[in-house]
């Protein structure tokens, strides 16, 4: 088994007209083991900025810790929030600073940028390498499904209802095809006034 997919877990991020979205599922396993069904991948970084770690929970951590360590000072120092690109260029250099010994993860970003919060997502592999989309990224142990699902169910300029239904139906139909990850999930939607979150219940087998 790949140490990527050992804690298991999965998260889609997805575009929509001036709102963006972020789902993960709540599984936290052992490979085939689960511990928990509480245990969301997504983590606030301001209120127009959202990541989503999977991969290996004890790096995923350890790398959210720093990301809000170097979130803090940067707002010390600047007197304002990171905006998602500057959170996307930052977490390329310290994964790629680690790349002969990585962090075990693939992280997402998503966000609205600037005055006329334009809707911005990326993500990453192990070492950084970074792609920015104008539609939606997957990442996780589930990753062939949710590709199939998000290309079938994905439109452009969906409104924030719209769009949390679209990322809920990917997320759950694709839950149901993967053993390491599942039992429920959280979704986040990014609007330029608020941010929307909801539970989904999944199947807890």
């Amino acid at each position: 088994m790949s140490i990527m997919a050992y804690n298991g877990g999965a998260c889609i991020v997805m575009v929509g007209k001036n709102c963006v979205a972020i789902a993960s599922d709540l599984r936290f396993g052992i490979q085939q083991q689960t511990i928990s069904n509480d245990f969301p991948k997504v983590y606030r970084i301001n209120d127009k900025c959202f990541v989503g770690i999977s991969g290996l929970v004890t790096d995923a951590q350890t790398l959210y810790q720093k990301l809000v360590f170097r979130h803090n000072l940067y707002k010390l120092r600047e007197e304002r929030d990171m905006s998602p690109r500057v959170v996307s260029n930052l977490l390329t250099n310290m994964l790629y600073e680690k790349r002969f010994g990585p962090y075990f993860t693939e992280p997402l970003i998503c966000g609205l940028e600037g005055p006329d919060n334009k809707p911005f997502i990326s993500g990453m592999d192990l070492i950084g390498a970074s792609v920015a989309t104008d539609d939606f990224l997957v990442v996780g142990t589930m990753t062939p499904a949710m590709y199939g699902v998000c290309e079938t169910l994905y439109k452009k300029d969906m409104n924030e209802e719209d769009l949390f239904e679209t990322i809920s139906q990917c997320m759950l139909s694709s839950l149901d095809r993967d053993a390491l990850s599942g039992w429920g999930a959280i979704v986040h939607v990014i609007t330029p006034t608020q941010v929307i979150t909801k539970k989904l219940l999944g199947r807890q087998d």
